[in-house]
């Protein structure tokens, strides 16, 4: 059987009502309700499909789910919790409402990315053992050669431990540029850079052209549109595979 619950302070969190952490101030004032019953556990398992839950009183209802595909250009950064409080990516939609980006791309990589408020298509297609690939351009300088590119193919050791093995095929490449095509499923903080910088590429520009079975296609930098149905339906089954 399917278990379509959830814990409360993780629910409260994708409704926007508030943060995880700040749940538990909710509970010691006492004003959370599941089914009638006051909760003092944060953890507590919830179906919202069933469940009556309420915040002081008033029944808590999902907000409308959005899904927006935005081309983002370079300098927008992809976090809606930064403390300098520069221009992120949620402001070139026009919903006003709790919403988030999909995984990362850095201030300087540019293209695909997806914004919404379906806290658990979120989690789907970021945690890592659904393995939903991403595709990237790569503009390197100078000419690859094979050893560099057979290291991206067989896994890099960063850091923060191994990459998985990604996907790299060359797309053209000229005495002073080389354009290639990555594909991987993982989504480290600055990735590709990091990657390429271990194997001796000098990447010049990064841009993410697919998300699972979503392509960025004729969009233009800044621009956005609205996933269409088949579009949601799509990326959840690539996650569920």
């Amino acid at each position: 059987m399917e278990d379509n619950t959830i814990r409360l302070n993780k629910y409260l969190a994708n409704l926007g009502i508030c943060s995880r952490r700040d749940v538990e101030d909710l509970l010691k004032k006492q004003i959370v309700t599941v089914n009638g019953e006051r909760v003092y556990e944060s953890g507590v398992r919830i179906d919202p499909a069933i469940d009556d839950i309420r915040l002081d009183g008033n029944k808590i209802k999902p907000p409308k789910l959005v899904y927006y595909l935005v081309n983002k250009p370079k300098g927008i950064i992809a976090t809606t919790d930064d403390e300098f409080d520069r221009k992120d990516v949620t402001s070139l939609v026009p919903f006003k409402g709790k919403i988030y980006p999909v995984g990362r791309l850095d201030k300087d990589t540019t293209g695909l990315i997806i914004l919404t408020n379906d806290g658990t298509l979120t989690n789907l297609l970021t945690h890592p053992r659904y393995h939903v690939y991403k595709v990237y351009r790569l503009k390197i300088q100078g000419k690859s050669n094979p050893r560099q590119l057979q290291a991206l193919r067989n896994g890099v050791r960063l850091d923060d431990g191994p990459t998985a093995p990604a996907k790299v095929r060359i797309i053209k490449e000229t005495y002073q540029f080389a354009f290639l095509e990555m594909t991987i499923h993982e989504g480290r903080n600055r990735q590709i850079r990091r990657m390429c910088e271990t194997v001796g590429l000098k990447l010049l520009d990064l841009k993410r052209i697919k998300f699972g079975p979503i392509e960025l296609g004729n969009l233009k930098e800044g621009k956005y549109h609205e996933l269409s149905r088949e579009e949601i339906q799509a990326l959840k089954k690539a996650a569920m595979v």
